[in-house]
């Protein structure tokens, strides 16, 4: 508390990020869902192309390079992007343009109630109500449950995190046409690593009101640089560069488009590296079931694992972070019963599985 912060900064809890290492600590960090590769080889050239000189220059408003990537791997036209700092940035610019504050609308944002957390912080930041919307007992995000409740706009990730699942672009266009007068954000932070790709981008045109939010921060290596985008119709594009334009012209720096740009065009090495990350998650996902591990299936970078009856997920947690290995856990009901776990490679996975066969058969033989 401060009697210099205001009474928003006061009351407010902020998102709170994965733990990082510290600068020299050695640790397998499987606990922010960052891809374990490298970025496409064509972002390393691109860097040695980049003139040095050109960041006494302000960068491409527009990000026009990279909408045009980005246009080409989604198969849109340039009109139907936004690019920003990152998703998280670009979501925000989507709250601040798409939903309303509580003082002009009694309605609420509806949201899943286990999900990414900055949503609810977002909302509160931002002074908008929020509705949040159970989860079946499998996790499974139900699109009826979305459907004659009164709202300002609607935000889910799919696939969902923490938890992992995914929902169908059916039925994401279901709940879109059952709230033609709201936008549907749908945060596709992790599609790249369903099995059957699927993208709710197939729905812009048909429905004005959907607007999926990408980032480069998974599937494309490239969590360092911070750029996410938007797709969605031209006029929900012409909001959110009329809102990104109210407070800063400028939020993709020079470096960070070039980097975007060759990233997006290589798209031989996404498929490449989403395809590994996709079969080490399914040969992780069977060990740590034979250890008596129960989870939903998972279409992310991660699985959402609940350990045996012989030890609990807080102290799992703690013995692997004590052994050098960070995964992320969530202090808060239903979700301290799980750990969420990133796929690394295939030699990190092994050595958290040998690690974890020795905290379950310590914890029996306790």
């Amino acid at each position: 508390m401060s009697k210099y912060w205001n009474k928003l900064i006061n009351g407010i809890e902020p998102y709170v990020a994965g733990e990082q290492p510290k600068p020299g600590q050695k640790v397998i960090k499987l606990n922010t869902n960052e891809n374990p590769y490298p970025p496409s080889p064509k972002v390393g050239e691109a860097l040695k192309r980049f003139d040095l000189s050109d960041l006494r220059l302000y960068p491409d408003t527009n990000s026009t390079d990279v909408i045009r990537a980005a246009a080409k791997f989604d198969g849109v036209s340039e009109e139907n992007i936004f690019c920003g700092n990152g998703s998280d940035e670009v979501l925000a610019i989507a709250f601040q343009t798409f939903f309303e504050k509580k003082a002009l609308t009694g309605l609420p944002v509806l949201m899943p109630d286990y999900s990414y957390s900055f949503y609810p912080v977002f909302s509160e930041f931002y002074d908008i109500r929020r509705k949040t919307i159970a989860l079946r007992e499998d996790f499974r995000l139900d699109p009826d449950d979305y459907i004659g409740v009164p709202n300002c706009g609607i935000v889910f990730a799919n696939p969902n995190a923490p938890t992992s699942r995914a929902i169908a672009v059916a039925d994401c266009a279901k709940i879109a046409a059952a709230n033609p007068d709201s936008v549907v954000i749908v945060d596709e932070a992790y599609v790249a690593f369903e099995e059957e790709y699927e993208s709710a981008v197939s729905l812009i045109n048909e429905y004005k009101n959907v607007c999926v939010i990408r980032t480069l921060s998974k599937a494309f290596s490239l969590a360092g640089i911070r750029l996410g985008y938007a797709v969605g119709s031209a006029e929900l594009i012409e909001g959110l560069k009329r809102a990104r334009d109210s407070f800063n012209s400028y939020p993709v720096d020079r470096l960070a488009q070039k980097v975007a740009e060759a990233a997006l065009l290589d798209k031989d090495y996404y498929d490449e590296t989403r395809a590994k990350i996709i079969a080490t998650r399914k040969v992780f996902a069977k060990e740590i079931a034979e250890l008596g591990f129960t989870m939903p299936p998972s279409s992310a970078n991660f699985v959402y694992a609940k350990p045996p009856v012989q030890i609990s997920a807080g102290t799992l947690y703690q013995n692997l972070r004590n052994k050098g290995i960070l995964v992320r856990y969530f202090n808060k009901p239903v979700l301290c019963d799980y750990l969420r776990i990133t796929i690394g490679t295939d030699e990190e996975m092994a050595q958290l599985t040998d690690a974890i066969r020795q905290e379950v058969l310590n914890a029996e033989n306790s």
